[in-house]
């Protein structure tokens, strides 16, 4: 599926950034302060409006420590890419706190998030609104390199205002996550 033509240079920065961060000779001299994410992501099935099927789309996320096992932080994922015009396209714009604790390379996160989502279409039944949402779930860092790691995350995922009752509350996300 090719990716729509503004999101391209935005991921390619972003890709080019983290290999420059990875690659940085300072970095490895330093115990890592943050991290940051970007994955492929999965959303279940009515998980804002009823009848709309499970969603693609993409996530990213920022941590920062503030204590050696807790961090802030910050999540955007976006969904609906490649679905028809009926189908609402839904961004969401998470915060919250994160535990990380680890031992020989291997990380497991626990976070609770919440924030704000916004979905839209463009033709069929008219969606566009804004309202809370929230993500709450756990993940695994694998190592693939010195600081950098494979990222599973899997949460429960919604909106207390518009998730209808019979949504499937899953958020899966897949990808590469850089420590700095």
């Amino acid at each position: 599926m090719p990716l729509p033509r503004r999101v391209l240079p935005v991921f390619l920065s972003i890709c080019a950034s983290l290999a420059l961060l990875a690659a940085a000779p300072q970095a490895h001299a330093l115990d890592p302060k943050a991290d940051v994410f970007l994955g492929y992501s999965r959303l279940g099935a009515n998980a804002f409006y009823p009848n709309v099927g499970g969603l693609n789309g993409w996530n990213g996320a920022m941590n920062v420590k503030v204590k050696p096992l807790l961090g802030v932080e910050g999540d955007v994922s976006q969904y609906g890419f490649g679905a028809s015009s009926t189908v609402p396209h839904t961004t969401a714009v998470l915060f919250g706190p994160r535990v990380t604790v680890g031992a020989a390379g291997v990380n497991v996160l626990v976070h609770a998030l919440g924030g704000l989502e916004h979905s839209a279409n463009s033709s069929g039944v008219s969606i566009s609104g804004t309202s809370m949402a929230y993500a709450a779930g756990v993940g695994l860092d694998l190592p693939l390199a010195p600081y950098l790691k494979w990222r599973i995350m899997g949460d429960y995922f919604g909106s207390p205002t518009l998730t209808p009752a019979s949504s499937s509350h899953y958020r899966v996300s897949v990808g590469l996550a850089v420590r700095f």
